[in-house]
């Protein structure tokens, strides 16, 4: 009796969120272990055709580094990263491709449809939505950094994604953008989550990774902070605390809140029902990130 009475009290403090997200859009983006382990997958997009079934429009975006990894060792080739980005060569952009469209994308596809969801996948062998321009990067003697085919994205196709979200069909965005010329180039798919959310003005972007939230001590998994605003994040990032492979995730989470999200949030996938936990309860499970 107590176990049912909780799950009512859950249902009954979800109703008020429910009402308050019906209808709005809200971009997940998936990476880490959850684009690795099929049963973890499986979990986190159950939770979205529960979204899309209680009158959420989630967009998901998703990456796909470890695979791609593998794929390139399975071809024999080394990935060469500078500034901690994969240099990307017309082969390696081609394994890239790949594994992101078959092996990730197509996937997710499935399962969402297996869930009773109508999903599309938009990449760049079908219908593509990020637009982007060559990345070079600054090196400490001022020279740009030639990173070979990878990009920025300066354009999202808007309308589409609000067309489909309109539609009740999920967009599921793989990393890989097309430039001015029809070219195609590698994207971080934080940033391109970020840009997405920007672009069509999301209730909300969730970042899906294997950390649980930001910390002020790296080290010390207990301190986890469950809220913080932009004032204390750009702080947080002039004084060294976050680096590294968060960096893109905040930065994602900025762009998103200077164009009008409202909040952003980074939950760690591996915890069951995260998504859920984090949108639809009080206390949430990672860390939200609002405006000033």
């Amino acid at each position: 009796m107590e176990e049912a009475i909780a799950k009512a009290r859950a249902l009954i403090e979800a109703m008020e969120y429910i009402r308050s997200f019906r209808g709005q859009i809200v971009v997940a983006k998936l990476g880490g272990s959850v684009l690795d382990d099929a049963g973890l997958q499986k979990k986190l997009l159950t939770d979205i055709a529960f979204m899309a079934a209680v009158g959420m429009r989630p967009i998901i975006v998703h990456g796909g580094g470890k695979a791609i990894t593998r794929a390139m060792n399975d071809a024999g080739l080394e990935p060469v990263w500078v500034q901690g980005l994969r240099y990307t060569d017309e082969r390696t952009l081609t394994i890239a491709e790949h594994t992101l469209v078959h092996k990730i994308n197509t996937p997710i596809c499935e399962t969402l449809t297996e869930l009773g969801c109508e999903p599309m996948g938009l990449h760049s062998l079908s219908s593509c939505v990020l637009f982007a321009e060559t990345l070079r990067l600054a090196g400490e003697d001022g020279r740009k950094r030639d990173l070979g085919l990878v990009g920025q994205v300066t354009n999202i196709n808007a309308q589409l994604l609000k067309t489909l979200c309109a539609d009740r069909t999920i967009p599921v965005i793989a990393s890989v953008a097309k430039d001015r010329a029809g070219g195609k180039l590698n994207v971080n798919a934080d940033s391109a989550a970020g840009k997405v959310a920007a672009d069509v003005v999301a209730e909300k972007l969730v970042v899906v990774s294997d950390t649980h939230g930001i910390r002020t001590n790296v080290e010390d998994p207990d301190s986890w902070v469950s809220s913080l605003n932009e004032t204390q994040i750009k702080e947080m990032i002039d004084a060294g605390v976050i680096t590294g492979a968060m960096l893109p995730k905040v930065e994602a989470c900025l762009t998103a809140l200077d164009a009008g999200v409202k909040k952003a949030h980074i939950i760690d996938g591996r915890i069951e029902h995260s998504l859920l936990l984090e949108i639809y309860t009080d206390k949430g499970i990672g860390t939200q990130i609002v405006g000033k």
